[in-house]
C-alpha cells in the first residue's frame, strides 16, 4: 500500500507553509511599524498646529491693544428724575412695659 502523497510533495507543502508564514509575520510587524510611525507623525503635527494657534492669538492680542480712551464714559445714564422711595412707617412694637 502507498503512503498518502510523497515525502517531497509534504516538504513542498510544509516549505510552503513556512514562507507564507514568514511573509505574514513580516507584513504584521510592518503594518505595527507604519501605525507607530504614522501615530509619531500626527503627534508632533497636531502639537506643532496647537503651538501655531496659541502663538498667533498671543501675536494677534499684542498688535491689537486697543487704546485708553482719554475721559471715560459712564456705563450708565444717570436720570434727571428722582426715584420715589415708599415712606418708611415704624412698625409698633408690643413690649412688656406700660404705656406712658
Amino acid at each position: 500500500m502507498a503512503a498518502r502523497g510523497s515525502k517531497n510533495a509534504q516538504a513542498r507543502t510544509s516549505a510552503e507553509r513556512a514562507r507564507l508564514h514568514t511573509a505574514r509575520t513580516r507584513w504584521h510587524e510592518g503594518q505595527i511599524r507604519r501605525r507607530i510611525r504614522d501615530n509619531t507623525i500626527a503627534a508632533i503635527v497636531g502639537s506643532l498646529i496647537v503651538v501655531a494657534a496659541i502663538g498667533s492669538q498671543v501675536v494677534h492680542a499684542q498688535v491689537t491693544v486697543p487704546e485708553p480712551e482719554s475721559t471715560p464714559s459712564p456705563s450708565v445714564e444717570p436720570s434727571t428724575a428722582p426715584t420715589e422711595t415708599p415712606p418708611v412707617t415704624p412698625d409698633t412694637v408690643p413690649s412688656d412695659a406700660p404705656a406712658e
